[in-house]
């Protein structure tokens, strides 16, 4: 598997998550797009410094080539599902009243 695919089913996974499974229901919510445009430029701008100084090197037979500041663009996509994906565990445990010990 590609890193493509694998963005590509992370993606649609963490949507599935959480608007099927733990029906959290975040991504219908102003609140979760609003944390989310304040994680994306950080997002970026950590993408670009490891990417532009080959901290962090892709194979170009594993990606699709387009780049969005330096990184290829599944890293958006990978991004975003793994913030959706701790987002909405956050609220379904929080309604939950799970508390550590």
């Amino acid at each position: 598997m590609i890193y493509t695919e694998i963005a590509i089913f992370a993606l649609l996974f963490a949507v599935f998550f959480d608007l099927f499974i733990i029906k959290t229901q975040l991504l219908t919510r102003a609140a979760f797009w609003t944390s989310y445009s304040i994680i994306l430029p950080f997002q970026l701008l950590t993408n670009w410094w490891l990417t532009s100084r080959n901290i962090v090197m892709y194979s170009p037979d594993a990606i699709m080539g387009v780049r969005v500041a330096s990184a290829p663009v599944e890293d958006l996509l990978f991004g975003f599902a793994l913030v959706l994906s701790v987002m909405a565990m956050w609220v379904y445990w929080g309604r939950k009243g799970i508390q550590r010990k």
